[in-house]
């Protein structure tokens, strides 16, 4: 029962490691650009897909934390 609860979580968590794994490779604001730009393209092309429709949360999840990341780098650099 426990692994229905998580089957959807472990896409996010794994997008957030590796989104967390580029933040500290202290990326420039453009570099977060080109790793969103990617997962954004990627995730309807994924929906469409028989089987990567099931790894959707991937491409989606980084393009959501380095979305955030890059906000954060943005109010930073004011």
């Amino acid at each position: 029962m426990l692994q229905r609860v998580l089957e959807s979580g472990w896409g996010f968590v794994l997008s957030g490691v590796v989104a967390l794994g580029l933040a500290c490779a202290d990326l420039s604001a453009d570099a977060w650009r080109a790793v969103i730009v990617p997962g954004l393209l990627l995730t309807p092309a994924m929906l469409y897909h028989k089987r990567l429709r099931h790894f959707v949360l991937l491409p989606s999840g980084i393009a959501l934390i380095g979305g955030i990341v890059l906000v954060i780098i943005s109010v930073k650099m004011v």
